[in-house]
């Protein structure tokens, strides 16, 4: 078996997630103990026992699934000692995991990170209404001239046949609209809290700089698929700059999976909660195996 990792991204969450690796994986226990211990409350206490509107808000929400797609590869390691990826991506939030499975930074300092990007992000969220939603099917560049006619961006290319838009949220119910009736038949609003991956999200990128100043950094141990280029990048200068990018340009996902595919890879492990990323895989690539490690179930009934 020739592995990859991907991490899941914001969405994903559910109330309950992670409590069996607390309890049966003293490595993902520790991974728990250490974010609690960070940012002055309990991660582990939203995570499993929620509310659900505390476990979606965007700056909770995403140093939460930072911290329990870090305890899924803590406890997979822990079991699995000698199954290494050749390659790491992540969709979005998720690429912070990656970089930390790469041995970018340390779980804290990425936990720091998340939580700054976290807040920046829900700043710009906060400063205008806005909307996102997914096409299915249809032609990409009908797509993108819809956007520039409306004032809107592409903000996923998730795989074949799945496009994400966003901007502020008349603007986007307008594409929607314009969309159907250029034939489109699967156009989706999504519930989000604000336009991710848009020009409405600039100044968190632009604020972000400051922050990944301060996050001592290493060259990674492996080659990770960076969304905003959509290819394996292996230098610091680079990972900062396209984190930065990352904010407010597009997410290139497909073109991700195919750069850690191209690696040699035969198997896709996603860590975190849900399985969004395993599915997109197999529609990127029917030829590899999947799995996802969502818990502690998962980690004892792998049998890759």
């Amino acid at each position: 078996m020739n592995p990859v990792f991907v991490f899941s991204g914001q969405g994903a969450q559910s109330v309950g997630m992670g409590k069996d690796l607390f309890e049966q994986s003293p490595a993902a226990a520790a991974i728990f103990k250490e974010a609690d211990s960070i940012l002055g409350w309990s991660i582990s206490d939203v995570c499993f026992n929620g509310p659900e509107s505390k476990l979606t808000e965007s700056r909770y929400c995403q140093p939460e699934i930072y911290t329990m797609s870090s305890a899924c590869l803590a406890a997979f390691t822990e079991n699995k000692p000698e199954i290494r990826a050749l390659a790491s991506a992540g969709l979005s939030l998720g690429e912070l995991a990656a970089l930390y499975a790469a041995k970018t930074f340390s779980f804290a300092d990425g936990l720091r990170l998340v939580a700054k990007r976290a807040e920046l992000m829900d700043s710009c969220c906060k400063k205008a209404k806005g909307g996102m939603a997914t096409i299915l099917g249809g032609d990409i560049a009908a797509i993108r001239e819809t956007c520039q006619e409306c004032d809107i961006d592409v903000a996923n290319l998730n795989c074949p046949g799945q496009v994400v838009v966003s901007g502020s949220e008349e603007k986007v119910i307008k594409a929607v609209s314009i969309l159907k009736e250029k034939g489109f038949k699967k156009v989706i609003p999504l519930k989000v809290a604000g336009a991710y991956h848009s020009r409405m999200m600039e100044d968190a990128g632009d604020a972000l700089k400051a922050v990944l100043d301060g996050i001592p950094m290493k060259d990674p141990v492996i080659p990770v698929a960076q969304n905003y280029v959509g290819a394996c990048v292996r230098s610091v200068c680079e990972i900062r700059r396209n984190l930065v990018s990352q904010v407010a340009g597009s997410v290139k996902w497909e073109d991700c999976v195919r750069s850690i595919l191209a690696t040699g890879a035969d198997t896709v492990i996603e860590f975190g909660p849900g399985n969004v990323l395993t599915g997109l895989v197999r529609r990127i690539s029917a030829n590899v195996a999947t799995f996802n490690i969502n818990g502690m179930e998962s980690v004892k009934n792998f049998t890759g």
